[in-house]
């Protein structure tokens, strides 16, 4: 890992529009995904992740961490 995910992102509001700033979760019970998290002033609420696709999904859906373990 060279470089840290950033600690904030700017998305566009679904609801509104208008930008939305979302931070970087302290999560490190799972490397698999970074996941940020926001709220507009519209009070829409804004997850975005990076990482793993499908922990990333179901983040971004239900704002849980699923936790994978992959046993080879």
């Amino acid at each position: 890992m060279a470089n840290k995910p950033a600690r904030f992102l700017t998305f566009k509001c679904a609801k509104c529009n208008k930008p939305v700033q979302v931070q970087l979760q302290k999560v490190s019970a799972c490397s698999h995904i970074q996941p940020y998290q926001g709220i507009c002033n519209c009070g829409e609420l804004k997850r975005h992740a990076t990482g793993d696709k499908g922990a990333v999904e179901t983040f971004v859906a239900t704002g849980e961490i699923h936790h994978h373990h992959h046993h080879h």
